[in-house]
This record gives C-alpha cells, structure tokens and sequence, in this order.
C-alpha cells in the first residue's frame, strides 16, 4: 500500500513500530501535492514547515516520547489563524494577513505532533457550499462524473478535495451550516461536526458566531474520533466553549448497538432527495436494524423552517463580524484614490469581498436594521427555539437520527442549478447546526455515475459516544472504499 493510502490509525502503529519514518511519509504527500496541484485544494503549501516538523518527530519517537499525532501530515483549512503563516479565508480582504497568534485547534494539533502541510481553500469566508467562491480560484473534487469537473462542496472544499486525494492525510474544516459533512459526502469522506461548545472557535475567522463549529475531515471514523480527541476541550480563551471531560471515543468504535434506538423524520422525505440516496437509507437502516438497533419514524415538524431560520441568522451575524474589515486595522486597503473616509470604507469593502459575501453581508444588514429586525431576526431565533424543542422532544425516544448528508451526489458548475438548488443542499444539515447538535456524515455508498453517497447520524448534545458509536457501525456495513490511489484512478 502506498503511503499516502494510510489512514492516521495506520500511520500511527507504524511510524511507532519504526517502520516507516515520518520524514518519509511527509516527503510522500508533498509529492502528491505537486502532483495534484490542479485540483487548487492549497492556498498556502508549507512543506518546509511540514519537513522540520517531521524531523522534530522522527526525534521524538526514536526518544519514546511520541505524542498523540506525531508525524501525521495534515492540512488545515484557510480560517484558522496560523503564527508566521498567511491566513486569509480565500478573500482578497485577507490576502496578505500573517496573524501573529496561532488559533487553539490548530495549536493544539501542533501540540500533538502533527506535521502542517499548508492551509487549504474554502469558500470565502466560509460563504458557499461549492467552493466556486475562493478568491484564488475554484476547488476541483477529485472524483469526475463521465470525465467531467465537480464541485467539491464548501466550504471546507479544499480541506475535503485534499484528503480524497492523498494530499494531506486529514484536514481541519469548519461548520456553519454543513461546511465539514456536506463535502465530506460529496468526496467520499467522513465529516465530523461536534457540539456547539466541543472546541474551541479561538483564532478561526469567524462568519456566523453561534452556528460555527471546528471539525475534522477524515478517511476514517477511527481517524475522525482521534482527531476530535486532540481538538475537544474547555479553552479560556473562548467562553462558548463547555466544561466537559474530553474521552477516547475510539473506544466505543464497533461496540454493540443492540437495543439502541435510531429516529428516522418523515420531514426529511423530501421530493428533492434523489432516490438513489433514498435507497441507501431505507438499506442502512435495515442494516442497522440486522444489528440490534430500533429503528422507529420520528417527526420534526419544524424543519421545514430550518434553511429560512439559517439564511436570515448567518448573514445577520455574518454583518456583523466582517464589520471589522474597513480598511483601517488590517487586511485589504483600496488602491483607489478616495476623497473621504466613508469612501475609503466603501472603496474597500467593494474591491475586497467577493459577490456571494457582498450578497450575504447585505441582506444581513437588511435583517439587521430597525424595519425588519422584529419580524426577521427576531422571528427566525424564537423558531430556531422551536427547532431545537423538536430535536430534544424526538431524543426523549431515540438516542441517535440517521438522515442523508445531502439532497444528492456532487454537481458541475455547468449544471443548471439556481442559486436556490445549491442552497438546498445544506437542507439536511443546517437543523442540526441550529440546534448545536454533534452529527458525522459517513459515506455509503455511490451513484450509478460511481460519486460518493454519504449519510449522517445526528446525535444529543456532548453525546458524540453514540454518534461515533453508530457511525463507525454504518461504516462497517457500508464498507466503502475511499484509498486515496484508487479515487485518483492510480
């Protein structure tokens, strides 16, 4: 098996067994980067940091001091401020930013040994679900539809496209809305979205502060529980975070579900879910009832609010934090000659966003003003209310939700699609995000085109045991084969 094929669980017992060397396993993925430049998954490529710190690994498990990461390379997505090392959310506004503060996740993974490949695209500012909205340029997912491009999926598309490909092992992303599970299904990944609260949002550029959350990308769902093991936590630096024990949830992966009981929402029957991914679920769930599990029709009356609900909170809050970006502190300044200092702010502002942020930043400034913040914003947070009784109401008689990641397979960019149809993709995740709720996409199957199908499991709140618990059994039965050669036809 080549190197660049190895999961973090594998990589792990031989980089400690001395077998393979970090170095080497480093060298391996650099070499996939440049291969698979074309796919535009890096911003910012850093194979000279990525070496040193093999080194530094190498070091350290010839020492027996090996930590909890040592030696795996992975990626981290272009929100999360790196020390020394340009961050700029895939916007103009922050093309040269070099924060001079490392965020908490991505610290903590350097804490834990990793070796930092580069940070990868996104949509900008975390705005999309295509990954068409990088100011550097659109991300290629790395599985073709009849030798046709697609869409990775956004925003944590660059982070997702990596992975699938062999240019990082596992990659940071973040959720909003679906940004981790969304191109997770679309490039046969598993994506994990934690609690509201599990890690920290220190250091990330923040888009909507109530709906974002740090998550990881990963081939596996052992890979996925190691990673979150070494992100989750209380930090002081970021008060939404919660006091709550962080575990080993490997230690769950493959135990019995027997007797467990899994909802499925009728609400999630929707006519635009294609009946391929229909097929899938109706077959895992009778899988998971083949292992013990209960399977029972749970309702949620109120999703059908959720995507309204999402799409007037995130650009409200979405206003409100790229505020900060005038001209005058930091980031992009206009070049253009300005008379005044409203002009300057103008001048920036309209040369520094791209169309979806201007689009999004807009209408959340609209939600925000006198005439429309009661019956807008006020209106869509008391049914985001409502939206969360609902999932607490339907966890009194189940303890996980199985629904699909997304309505369907990866699309082009020259697919007929409105602007309303690529929202609806996030149809099937944003409920969870409203509500704060940890849920892993997994993938299960493909289409008759042979693209990735995912489904996700949708848990209680801090109850990632039994999300990671079911995901790793769905993953079992599924059996997909994600080997980072064989998507890339080697």
């Amino acid at each position: 098996m080549k190197l660049t094929d190895l999961t973090i669980a594998d990589a792990k017992k031989l980089l400690l067994n001395k077998e393979i060397s970090a170095v080497e396993l480093t060298e391996a993925y650099i070499k996939n980067m440049e291969k698979y430049s074309y796919l535009n998954a890096y911003v910012t490529s850093t194979p000279e940091i990525a070496l040193e710190q093999a080194k530094i690994a190498d070091d350290n498990i010839a020492k027996g001091k090996a930590r909890e990461l040592e030696g795996i390379p992975l990626a981290i997505k272009d929100l999360y401020c790196t020390k020394g090392v340009r961050t700029t959310a895939s916007s103009k506004m922050l093309e040269n930013f070099i924060p001079q503060y490392e965020s908490t996740v991505s610290q903590k993974l350097l804490d834990a040994g990793i070796s930092m490949l580069g940070k990868t695209s996104m949509d900008e500012f975390a705005m999309g679900s295509t990954n068409l909205t990088s100011y550097f340029g659109e991300v290629k997912n790395p599985y073709k539809r009849n030798g046709e491009d697609l869409v990775p999926g956004g925003s944590s598309g660059g982070s997702a496209a990596a992975v699938a490909s062999g240019c990082a092992m596992a990659a940071t992303g973040s959720d909003t809305g679906g940004s981790i599970r969304q191109p997770a299904s679309f490039c046969g990944l598993v994506g994990m979205k934690p609690t509201y609260g599990r890690a920290s949002r220190y250091g990330m550029v923040a888009f909507a502060s109530s709906l974002d959350c740090p998550g990881p990308i990963t081939r596996s769902v052992e890979d996925s529980a190691l990673f979150l093991k070494v992100i989750a936590g209380l930090d002081e630096k970021d008060p939404t975070t919660a006091p709550k024990e962080v575990v080993d949830w490997t230690k769950v992966l493959g135990s019995s579900i027997k007797g467990l009981k899994v909802g499925i929402p009728l609400e999630y029957k929707s006519d635009k879910l294609n009946p391929e991914v229909q097929k899938l679920w109706d077959e895992r769930a009778e899988d998971l009832k083949k292992l013990g599990a209960e399977v029972v029709e749970i309702s949620l009356p109120n999703t059908k609010y959720s995507l309204p609900v999402y799409y007037i909170i995130a650009p409200a809050e979405a206003s409100s934090n790229l505020s900060r970006y005038d001209g005058v502190k930091y980031g992009y300044r206009t070049t253009s000659p300005f008379h005044s200092l409203d002009e300057m702010y103008e001048l920036t502002r309209t040369e520094g966003f791209g169309a979806e942020v201007k689009k999004r930043l807009l209408i959340g400034s609209t939600i925000l003003t006198e005439e429309f913040y009661e019956r807008s914003y006020l209106k869509a947070l008391k049914t985001r209310h409502l939206i969360c009784n609902d999932f607490d109401e339907a966890f009194k008689k189940v303890d996980v939700i199985l629904t699909p990641s997304t309505t369907g397979a990866a699309f082009s960019k020259n697919d007929k699609l409105s602007p309303l149809d690529v929202y609806l993709n996030d149809v099937y995740t944003v409920g969870a995000s409203l509500a704060g709720l940890p849920s892993i996409s997994v993938p299960v199957g493909k289409d008759k085109n042979g693209l990735p199908l995912g489904l996700q499991i949708i848990g209680k709140k801090f109850d990632e045991e039994n999300v990671f618990k079911f995901a790793s059994q769905l993953e079992l039965v599924s059996n997909f084969d994600n080997t980072p050669s064989k998507v890339m036809g080697e």
